[in-house]
């Protein structure tokens, strides 16, 4: 059975608005997406089959749909881009590591990935709050900002659908290309 035109046009928008979502994204943060090693984050699985990378990508989607749904005023550019270096550790948490276990990993790796982000890119304090408290509550401390309360807010629904698996990844992928080179 084919889609009535309503609903057609429905998607139509939604495709619109993803796309009119993403070139905000590209405007804002080019050179975070131009990075090798945000490039090198679709290396890494995040939650059930998701790369580190696709996870900040949805996150920033969400974080902005979230502010203009709920009517947020916000800095949209900073909204972006902490999002974008939300978790930006740079490792795989899944593989044991013998020097730095990652056995805590939902504790510390806000402070990994601001250290990693503040190495590369010069950060305002919204950004670094975004960064640091988006594992709120286990970092015990609330975020200060709108921004870091709405990236909070899209992590947390966007790990929750990855994790149950009601998003699919680039993981699957990435377990063919392994096993190519083996």
């Amino acid at each position: 059975m084919g889609r009535t035109e309503r609903q057609a046009q429905k998607w139509r928008k939604k495709l619109e608005r993803y796309r009119e979502i993403q070139r905000e994204i590209q405007s804002d943060a080019s050179d975070i997406l131009g990075s090798r090693n945000f490039y090198r984050m679709k290396e890494h699985i995040q939650h059930g089959n998701v790369t580190v990378n696709a996870h900040v990508m949805a996150v920033a989607r969400y974080s902005v749909a979230l502010s203009d749904r709920l009517h947020i005023s916000c800095n949209r550019r900073e909204l972006i881009r902490g999002a974008l270096l939300h978790d930006y550790f740079l490792y795989d948490w899944h593989i044991p590591d013998k020097e730095k276990p990652h056995r805590l990993h939902g504790f510390y790796h806000p402070g990994v990935a601001l250290r990693n982000a503040s190495e590369e890119y010069t950060l305002t304090e919204r950004e670094k709050n975004i960064i640091k408290r988006h594992m709120w509550p286990l970092t015990m401390v609330p975020p200060k900002y709108r921004e870091a309360w709405i990236v909070t807010i899209a992590d947390k629904w966007c790990s929750l659908l990855e994790t149950l698996h009601m998003r699919r990844g680039h993981g699957a992928i990435l377990d063919k290309l392994k096993r190519k080179e083996l």
